[in-house]
């Protein structure tokens, strides 16, 4: 059945950064390079997705911050926030974003699971981006699951050392989705809006306390909101060499933690797509290896 998994994946996930920009783009080259050559995926899963149509990031974005990426018209500061070069070329990129997770979250229907080698850019609002995010794929490709009757209720599992301030703040008045972030209390954003479920881990949380709170609080919001899709942010920036991070995740906790999540959904048989959120250890094979954990682990649990 693994297989059959699809994997969106682009060649212009993988974008020319200036030198030493601490942005690792070249996650985004590695990752499918990796999954082919240790056998956890088949080329035949890879998949090329489409750009996101504007009418797509409008029902998310705001015309006028569309305007101004499209013009590329933002200001000094407002393109500082973001914090990557504003240029035709990472606009294009980002709708392929976008594109990637509306397609995945379309397969996972049929398939029960799909990943995107990118995607989780939380941090973007409705008029604005910021932290390296610049347009929201995960509020997007949730729209249009709704908008489209394709799903009803989406719990949006945010598994990112960082707080998805943006998914909060765009879902907020959303009552058919629900958005659980575990993150670092004391580290970026400093201002974090409410989100449906927010799970603050101290400084240093190691493997045991973070699958201790993970497999207390995600049964009950499962049981209580009862979603019948789920979008899961598997930022791997909770391992403790994260150097943008303050939890002690080691990659074998990691592993767990994926382990753990994926069973659940496999389990309750609740359609799951997979974005890879952040990653920031200065070893980039150590950021490829903890993105793979998770297609590692789907291969096991849904089965070739």
């Amino acid at each position: 059945m693994y297989k059959s998994v699809k994997i969106a994946h682009h060649p212009d996930f993988c974008l020319s950064l200036p030198e030493n920009h601490r942005f690792p783009m070249a996650k985004y080259e590695r990752l499918p390079q990796k999954l082919l050559a240790d056998g956890i995926a088949m080329p035949s899963q890879f998949f090329i997705p489409p750009m996101a149509t504007i009418d797509e990031i409008l029902t998310t974005h705001t015309a006028e911050y569309w305007q101004a990426l499209d013009d590329l018209t933002l200001s000094p500061k407002e393109a500082r926030k973001i914090g990557l070069p504003m240029n035709k070329e990472l606009i294009d990129r980002e709708r392929l974003v976008v594109g990637a997770t509306i397609a995945c979250a379309k397969y996972a229907l049929t398939d029960g699971i799909s990943f995107s080698t990118s995607g989780g850019t939380h941090h973007a609002f409705a008029d604005s981006g910021e932290g390296f995010c610049v347009l929201n794929d995960v509020c997007v490709a949730s729209h249009v699951l709704l908008n489209q009757s394709l799903a009803k209720r989406i719990l949006i599992l945010d598994l990112d050392v960082h707080q998805g301030n943006g998914n909060a703040s765009i879902m907020a008045d959303n009552a058919n989705v629900f958005v659980m972030s575990m993150h670092s209390e004391k580290n970026y954003p400093y201002h974090k809006p409410k989100s449906d479920l927010d799970i603050s881990l101290a400084d240093n949380t190691g493997d045991d306390e973070y699958l201790r709170l993970l497999s207390h609080h995600l049964p009950k919001v499962l049981d209580d909101f009862k979603p019948d899709f789920v979008f899961y942010q598997a930022g791997v920036d909770v391992l403790g060499c994260d150097r943008l991070g303050r939890i002690n995740l080691t990659m074998a906790g990691l592993m767990a933690r994926e382990r753990y999540v994926v069973e659940t959904m496999f389990d309750r048989q609740i359609p799951m797509s997979v974005v890879m959120g952040g990653g920031y250890s200065d070893d980039v094979d150590t950021v490829v290896e903890g993105h793979c954990g998770v297609f590692r682990v789907a291969r096991r649990i849904v089965g070739d």
